[in-house]
């Protein structure tokens, strides 16, 4: 197992290689920088507005500025934020906690739906509750989260009162009400994400598992007299995991880019919004380290998933 992983950590390198590079030639190449404004302010002579491009690089090639970048990103140095007047780590490392919490609460919610839902609606297909399950996953992914995000704030927040709508970092309590209302203002955003998830969760897991349940060796199982909620959970759930473990891990830059949204709709202060307001302001340092960050959590879900793979099925560790 450990070779496995080995294998996979190097696998990762040369993708997080390439994925920054082509993110920095796209950004590079990309319409306006930080100094931009300033070429048509009065206030800032011209004299001072090239030392500043000159001190940061942003008239050298390409090549260079890449090699650079590269060179202060594995020394730790993230460049700075000429919006926030603060170093971009700094920035992110601020804001991330907030978007893992999210996010994380959400796929835990999915999972925590998804597969109860899904393993029990297998077992009974073309049943009552099979159909009321599929149908409710159809509309579950059918909306787009910021359908569902602006619904639940007019259902639960304008009209019942329920629930804020805004998230807040300065809460004014202490202790087991804190948490409460840390739970209180997250139900929201977490339900969204999660529930969008869980939808197409349920779907996969469904089918992964009725292609399971049919295979010889369950019905084996079956006729040597072991009961069904053995056979279930321990021949064919674990099975069926696989292929499921393949859909989480390939919806995790779709969770991101649901984040995005739902941190806007609800003025979280995570990373995605923070990766709206610099695109907006022309904060490339920012840009690029946010979605460096969102690339590189990208491909440490994959590698999750590879590990969980070896796992589930011992056969692939051994490849």
């Amino acid at each position: 197992m450990s070779q496995y992983i080995l294998r996979r950590l190097l696998i990762a390198v040369p993708s997080l290689l390439g994925i920054s590079l082509v993110l920095f030639v796209v950004l590079a190449l990309a319409p306006g920088d930080p100094f931009s404004d300033m070429a048509s302010n009065p206030n800032v002579p011209p004299e001072v507005a090239a030392a500043l491009r000159a001190r940061f690089g942003l008239d050298d090639p390409i090549y260079l500025r890449y090699l650079h970048w590269l060179g202060a990103m594995l020394h730790g140095d993230w460049g700075f934020s000429f919006t926030s007047r603060m170093n971009v780590d700094t920035l992110i490392l601020q804001r991330l906690p907030t978007t893992l919490y999210v996010i994380g609460s959400s796929q835990l919610l999915a999972l925590l739906v998804a597969i109860p839902v899904g393993v029990y609606a297998a077992t009974r297909p073309y049943s009552l509750f099979d159909q009321v399950a599929n149908t409710l996953a159809f509309i579950g992914f059918s909306l787009p989260t910021f359908f569902t995000g602006i619904l639940f704030i007019l259902v639960f927040s304008v009209k019942l009162d329920w629930l804020p709508f805004v998230y807040s970092t300065s809460i004014d309590a202490t202790g087991i009400h804190w948490l409460a209302e840390q739970l209180r203002q997250a139900i929201m955003p977490v339900m969204v994400l999660g529930l969008f998830q869980a939808a197409s969760m349920t779907r996969f897991v469904r089918s992964a598992m009725l292609d399971v349940i049919r295979l010889d060796y369950v019905t084996t199982a079956r006729a040597k007299g072991l009961g069904k909620a053995r056979v279930v959970v321990r021949h064919v759930m674990r099975n069926a995991m696989i292929p499921v473990v393949t859909l989480i891990a390939l919806q995790i830059p779709a969770v991101f880019g649901g984040a995005i949204v739902t941190e806007q709709i609800f003025r979280i202060p995570g990373i995605g919004s923070l990766l709206i307001s610099s695109i907006l302001a022309n904060d490339t340092p920012v840009v690029m380290a946010v979605t460096f960050v969102f690339a590189c959590l990208v491909v440490l879900f994959n590698l999750i998933a590879d590990v969980l793979y070896g796992w589930l099925d011992p056969r692939i560790a051994l490849r």
